[in-house]
């Protein structure tokens, strides 16, 4: 390695790694293992994170809304997809596989008995979990069995937030814990504590604060016992990070300097008319003397009484409904009017800048992020699409880490209970794959020119680069089959009732509907 001066000099020590630059020699930072950056600064950022969705800064909230909208939304729904040649069924014999097995779920799923609770249905839950592992970093779900009078299945689903999850304050110092995980030497958790309530609730009434300890699996089944929701961005990482992690300093000043424009806005709409008036010649005396002296003291007791007057006029005359004023000054004040140069024309041009490096951090364009498209087709189907990218991201992180292990073990369930039909399920861990392939269906994109996305989603299928049932998924977040099968009963009807009808896109484009016939008999 070269050296100049006794120094060693090399690649990023010239950049990033310099120590002498003047742009970066004040640079100071630190950086350790995943618990000292995450889990030792997790609650403070989730008490910031909880301000500012609860309404310290609007713009934290719409954040985290689009995110989940856009990627649950109401919840995803089930299409189940097996695999009919791994299982040596028909495909009319695996349509009504799938038919049964979706209708039993949907049972299940919209019934709020799935609820440990019995407050929400798993749709309902879907929401709420996700916001929470957004607006938290984490969450966890446990899978618990519960009998209920007039309902066959047992599964339920309990709900806990991270803040439940913590370190026992005497725990055992021979276990490797962080945040509440215990894991072992491979760094693989092996047991979760938990605290029977929120540690900071002042419900009178409640037990006292214990923690118990659930082991991740269970030691006979291998079952898995805690699903902990946690997005990752360290290697080693146990605890999350709230979404909003990265933007908290931003979002906050941006939300100090919106509520000063707009006091300053208020404040300068208010116009104020005073009333002077001169002193009194008589207040004037050149007497001095104890009758003067009195007169004086008398003088000052009466001027206080009508200062004291004038401020409660002012009150009730209208300071506290900031809408105007008219005073009357006590004698001897002038009164000096200020007003404000407001609103500040440079405010929303400043405030875009910022929200678009906000969004840039977050993954969300500015278009989405203010529900505001003012540019071309063509800039906003970008910021739609790239929006999109974030949005199924997030969807398939759901998919895999709360929706397809929960419906694999409702789908145990329902085969032990026979309820649903599954040849081999328990026999071999390759056949009971191939029956729980699904797919997960929500919230569409939506489209800014209805007709070109749906000529292009024509001209995907026919050239094959896409499916209609994936179009259909796309473009309305329904199911293809199931449309299918309404549309042949539909079409049947109206050709017995002598209707004959057809509109393409293009002539719905053109606006020529000489292709549509109404009934054949006029």
């Amino acid at each position: 390695m070269k050296k100049i001066n006794g120094v060693k000099n090399s690649g990023y020590s010239h950049y990033g790694a310099s120590r002498t630059k003047p742009s970066v020699s004040a640079w100071h930072t630190l950086s350790k293992s995943p618990h000292e950056d995450i889990t030792d600064n997790l609650e403070l950022l989730r008490e910031r994170s909880r301000d500012l969705y609860s309404g310290g800064g609007p713009l934290g909230r719409g954040a985290i809304d689009r995110i989940a909208l856009n990627s649950v939304g109401p919840g995803l729904t089930l299409n189940c997809r097996i695999s009919a040649e791994a299982l040596g069924l028909s495909e009319s014999q695996a349509a009504e596989w799938e038919d049964i097995t979706e209708r039993e779920f949907s049972f299940w799923a919209e019934s709020k008995d799935c609820d440990i609770t019995r407050s929400m249905n798993f749709y309902e839950l879907q929401n709420l979990c996700f916001k929470s592992v957004l607006l938290n970093g984490d969450a966890l779900v446990m899978l618990p069995m519960r009998q209920t009078q007039d309902f066959p299945y047992d599964l339920r689903i309990a709900l806990i937030e991270g803040d439940r999850l913590e370190t026992p304050p005497m725990r055992e110092y021979s276990r490797m814990i962080d945040g509440g995980v215990e894991f072992d030497t491979d760094g693989k958790p092996i047991a979760y504590h938990i605290a029977n309530r929120h540690p900071l609730s002042e419900i009178t009434g409640q037990p006292s604060l214990e923690y118990v300890r659930v082991p991740a699996f269970g030691a006979r089944s291998g079952r898995r016992n805690v699903l902990h929701l946690m997005p990752m961005e360290r290697i080693g990482q146990h605890r999350g990070v709230p979404f909003l992690a990265p933007v908290i300093e931003t979002l906050k000043q941006l939300g100090r300097y919106s509520d000063a424009e707009l006091m300053a806005a208020v404040i300068g709409g208010i116009f104020a008319v005073f009333f002077e008036h001169g002193a009194d010649e008589d207040d004037s005396s050149d007497y001095v003397g104890e009758e003067s002296m009195a007169s004086d003291l008398g003088l000052h007791e009466r001027r206080q009484e009508e200062l004291d007057e004038w401020r409660e006029g002012v009150k009730q005359i209208g300071v506290n409904d900031m809408y105007g004023m008219i005073a009357d000054l006590p004698e001897r004040t002038s009164a000096k009017s200020i007003t404000p140069a407001r609103p500040n024309t440079a405010f929303d041009a400043f405030v875009t800048s910022l929200v678009r490096q906000i969004g840039s951090a977050l993954g969300i364009p500015a278009e989405v992020l203010f529900l505001n498209f003012e540019s071309s087709y063509s800039a906003s189907r970008g910021a739609l699409l790239e929006a999109w990218k974030l949005f199924n991201y997030w969807r398939k992180w759901w998919v895999i880490n709360f929706c397809q292990p929960i419906y694999e073990e409702w789908l145990n369930e329902a085969v032990l209970k026979g309820r649903v039909k599954a040849p081999g399920f328990f026999d071999d861990p390759m056949t009971r794959y191939a029956y729980t392939w699904a797919d997960w269906t929500g919230p569409s994109q939506g489209q800014l020119d209805p007709v070109k996305e749906v000529n292009a989603a024509i001209l995907r299928v026919e050239n094959g680069f896409s499916t209609r049932q994936r179009e259909t998924a796309e473009l309305t977040g329904g199911d293809w089959e199931l449309n299918h099968r309404q549309r042949v009963k539909e079409e049947n009807l109206r050709r017995e009732a002598g209707f004959t009808t057809t509109v393409t896109a293009n002539s719905v484009k053109e606006g020529d509907y000489s292709s549509v016939e109404g009934n054949s008999e006029n």
